[in-house]
């Protein structure tokens, strides 16, 4: 017997990418998945790439989830804390949602509202002594999507001092899958196609946890909706503190790392290079005119912004090989 896994909200997009990704994980056996409006559909029918996966989504209950050794919680912000807290001690969870990410309860209060559920582990490996405490840690919180776009392109540059943490400004387009399943009339295929559109400028709900996991004391973050269903490109920059080359810190920090590339020097990180996989390319250069430092990130916002990440995490908790069950390499064309 492997380790029995279940995921709540299996039928959204991440949870989808989760079953995906657990079908075809050499230790990871499925033994439960759950929806809400969903629940009583095989899989394969709300997620169609999934055909021959041979499951029944049931209810979200504590009692569909509490035998598994590790759940999956890939549910709307604000609704795992409740579900968490009604699974036994026992049970390993990796919390896809925001509920657990943030320790600052008015930061919580002012980006999303409701009650403070407390802090998890952060689930980023790649951040200095994050991998042991993920390692040791029975909760963790999975990291938001273009929250680990813009801190693994940030984070070293401030550890360094090679830039300033105050004066930051990211701009960054997604994919429609990070708005979530739901039917939204802003997110019809007539709407997306052949326009970019920003959205909740100056006041998205991921400036605390990057704040809180690079260091930055102050951002400007605008986030754009792109006519494409997955992937992260998120353009960060800063101003420096001296001289030092900003690839030069960015290829120190990630030398060891499986899922994060520096790319050559000239080649630029696209999206479609990384779909399907748990990777982040990285890029960066200085402005000729401004002097700011720019660094270009992208990833799989289904992949290393959710689902692979979370299995990076788990994999980690369970004491696996952190690659095990995933891709470094894209699926591109």
């Amino acid at each position: 017997m492997g380790i029995r896994v279940a995921v709540a909200g299996a039928s959204g997009y991440a949870g989808g990418e989760l079953l995906r990704l657990i079908a075809g994980h050499p230790e990871f056996d499925l033994a439960a998945a759950t929806a809400h409006s969903q629940a009583g559909q095989p899989v394969a029918a709300v997620h169609p790439q999934l055909a021959g996966l041979d499951l029944v989504l049931g209810a979200t209950d504590p009692a569909a989830l509490a035998d598994a050794d590790l759940v999956f919680l890939a549910l709307p912000h604000g609704e795992s804390a409740a579900l968490a807290a009604a699974l036994p001690e026992t049970v390993t969870v990796v919390d896809l949602g925001a509920d657990h990410r943030l320790r600052d309860a008015d930061a919580w209060a002012r980006y999303y509202g409701g009650p403070h559920a407390g802090a998890w582990t952060y689930g980023l490996p790649e951040l200095p002594s994050q991998r042991a405490a993920i390692a040791a840690a029975g909760r963790v919180a999975n990291t938001g999507c273009y929250a680990v776009a813009t801190t693994l392109a940030l984070a070293p540059l401030i550890a360094a001092g090679a830039v300033r943490p105050t004066d930051i400004v990211v701009v960054a387009a997604s994919g429609t899958s990070g708005a979530g399943r739901s039917a939204k009339a802003h997110l019809l295929g007539s709407e997306v196609m052949g326009d970019l559109s920003p959205y909740k400028v100056g006041a998205h709900q991921h400036v605390p946890e990057i704040k809180q996991a690079t260091g930055a004391h102050s951002l400007s973050f605008t986030p754009v909706l792109a006519p494409m269903p997955r992937g992260i490109l998120a353009t960060v920059t800063a101003v420096p503190t001296g001289d030092a080359d900003p690839r030069e810190v960015l290829a120190a920090a990630y030398a060891d790392e499986p899922f994060v590339h520096v790319l050559p020097e000239g080649t630029w990180p696209h999206t479609a290079a990384t779909a399907g996989s748990n990777s982040c390319h990285l890029q960066a250069s200085v402005d000729v005119d401004s002097g700011r430092v720019i660094v270009v990130s992208a990833v799989d916002n289904l992949g290393k912004g959710a689902a692979g990440q979370a299995v990076q995490n788990a994999n980690l908790m369970f004491d696996l090989p952190e690659t095990t069950g995933l891709s470094v390499f894209g699926v591109k064309p």
